[in-house]
């Protein structure tokens, strides 16, 4: 009793004096003062005969449930037969009488309510994934694995260890409303340039929105036409840098290639201006400054995720200007133009959400990077929420040492202009497929006399980026194009290095016109898809040159400014 009413007690302290630094903060310091839900339509009524049919059958199973509950020698035959759900893994969720009947309780209710979203009348399909996506997420978070007195391995861990897993937990929990974001990673378990973001090189141009890092060479040799990678401005560039085992960069340094990797700046309130124009201006900047500063005619461009959508606004952009020959070759790592199907980001994109980004930026002039890092773990809540809350809070477990958890949630800032830009222009309106509709620096464009040879890379499992999605992108080129579908999602399909041996990727070599047709003649190559882009991009590479002069960072006409990884990655 004496241990119990001290660990209570401190549990309080810790509040208070939470409670009490909290007095000082100012404004919408926390990112958990609002979520980020994509808004509810009102419901209509449910159809009467469907929201019969559905009560009937839930009824029903509730009966075969008490049944099994009461008779346990004939529970395990008679359960239905379900999908494996790692949140039920410990064996006390099958085994013991009273937590099997509180999982299948919650498998019966969540599966009934997502089933109720059908037989509502009235709505249109917008408007019905909005309530399922929001369901979803309620049942989701309403699991008895999400809760201390209902979860049989929390409750384990509080006993063995005399409740001191709660009140490392709720130390957790309060540092991550401090910070105001989920944490997945032990605060200072990775430092920039040290075990993060090693590969060695210099920052050898500099705009206010921008660096420009070139990487050293380790081959003698190196192709004529030279790499330039744009990732995305919503997260690090070194998502592509982790570590030397998982680095594209540095396989792609490795492989011959002269390696340049544009570092967006986290927008600030003097960026609260910039808009698609300044993006694509800057993409244009860094080729030319790569094209001047090695004496070559062309670059490859790599553009990632949204970086892809603005590499094929500069592409159409050339075209029009007739510069086309400026870029040999574009890569497109789960990228896309046409976002007719874009998934649930789309949800995110009625009036009421885009006027809640618009208040959210409206006094600093830019979106904070932590209400885009929630809304992203939204689309996995399952994941890369509630399995943390468990984890973290409940169990009290260690932060694991996860590189690719550490750059998740290193957050950017958003552009306000840009970033509402975006998401009325593009996810809404779906602009940029309409010849004309959009217009870069007093040029209209049209994405359909891109021409540039390109290699699409799409994840089969992406929940950002769909690959039926990034198919889109072969259906508006006129050039010749590659469409290869990657194993995993939006960031496991892309780094995956060939020596990790894992996944698989998908080719079809013959002109299909749909993404149905090319998966049905689709071939299977099991593990990484980086050397099926290298066999495709070096014929366009040019010949071999020695590796000196200007092809070392800082020894040409680019002088060097800083060491990689450089500072704008580490602004705030």
């Amino acid at each position: 009793m004496q241990h119990w009413t001290w660990l209570i007690g401190r549990m309080q302290q810790k509040m208070l004096e939470f409670g009490l630094k909290g007095l000082g903060a100012t404004p919408g310091t926390l990112a958990t003062d609002k979520l980020a839900m994509p808004a509810m339509p009102a419901l209509p009524t449910p159809d009467p005969a469907a929201f019969a049919r559905s009560q009937e059958s839930f009824w029903a199973e509730s009966i075969a449930l008490w049944q099994r509950f009461l008779d346990p020698a004939a529970a395990a035959a008679a359960a239905p037969d379900r999908p494996a759900d790692r949140r039920f893994a410990a064996p006390e969720w099958q085994g013991h009488p009273l937590f099997a009947m509180i999982r299948q309780s919650y498998e019966l209710i969540a599966e009934h309510m997502l089933k109720g979203v059908d037989t509502l009348d009235g709505l249109d399909p917008q408007q019905r994934e909005q309530i399922r996506f929001a369901t979803r997420a309620f049942v989701d978070a309403m699991s008895p694995s999400n809760f201390a007195g209902t979860n049989p391995q929390v409750i384990a861990r509080t006993l063995e260890t005399g409740g001191e897993n709660l009140l490392k937990g709720l130390e957790h929990m309060l540092g991550d409303l401090e910070r105001g974001q989920l944490s997945h990673v032990a605060e200072g378990a990775f430092e920039l340039g040290r075990n993060i973001a090693t590969t060695p090189g210099q920052v050898v141009h500099e705009t206010p929105l921008y660096q420009l890092i070139q990487y050293d060479p380790t081959t003698p040799k190196v192709r004529t036409v030279p790499l330039i990678i744009f990732p995305p401005w919503i997260n690090r560039f070194y998502i592509l840098d982790l570590n030397p085992a998982k680095s594209f960069i540095r396989w792609a340094v490795e492989q011959g290639l002269t390696v340049f990797v544009v570092s967006w700046k986290s927008a600030d309130a003097d960026m609260a201006g910039v808009v698609l124009d300044d993006y694509v201006k800057a993409q244009i900047d860094a080729i030319d400054t790569v094209r001047e500063g090695l004496g070559v005619e062309a670059v490859h461009a790599i553009g990632y995720c949204v970086a892809g959508t603005t590499l094929a606004t500069t592409l159409a952009l050339l075209e029009a200007r007739g510069q086309a020959d400026k870029v040999a070759s574009a890569t497109f790592f789960t990228a896309q133009v046409d976002f007719a199907q874009a998934g649930d980001l789309k949800l995110f994109v009625d009036d009421a959400q885009l006027d809640m980004i618009r208040q959210l930026s409206a006094e600093n002039g830019y979106t904070d990077g932590r209400y885009m890092a929630l809304t992203f773990n939204l689309l996995r809540g399952r994941d890369l929420i509630w399995n943390y809350v468990v984890n973290n809070y409940l169990l009290g477990e260690d932060y694991p040492a996860f590189d690719l958890l550490h750059w998740n949630g290193d957050t950017t800032n958003l552009p306000a202009a840009w970033h509402l830009a975006y998401l009325t222009d593009l996810y809404r309106d779906n602009k940029l497929i309409k010849p004309g509709a959009v217009t870069v620096d007093g040029t209209p464009i049209d994405i359909s006399r891109v021409r540039t040879p390109a290699y699409v890379q799409a994840g089969r499992e992406d929940h950002i980026a769909p690959a039926e999605s990034v198919w889109k992108i072969t259906e508006h080129f006129a050039g010749p194009l590659r469409f290869v579908l990657a194993g995993s999602g939006h960031i496991a399909g892309v780094v995956n290095p060939p020596s990790a041996g894992k996944y698989q990727y998908w080719t079809n070599d013959r002109k299909v016109r749909s993404f149905d047709a090319f998966l049905r003649g689709a071939s299977e190559t099991k593990g990484s898809w980086w050397p099926d882009w290298l066999a495709w991009l070096l014929p366009l590479s040019g010949e071999e040159v020695p590796a000196k002069r200007a092809r070392i960072p800082g020894k040409g006409r680019l002088k060097a400014i800083e060491p990689a990884p450089g500072r704008y990655v580490r602004m705030r």
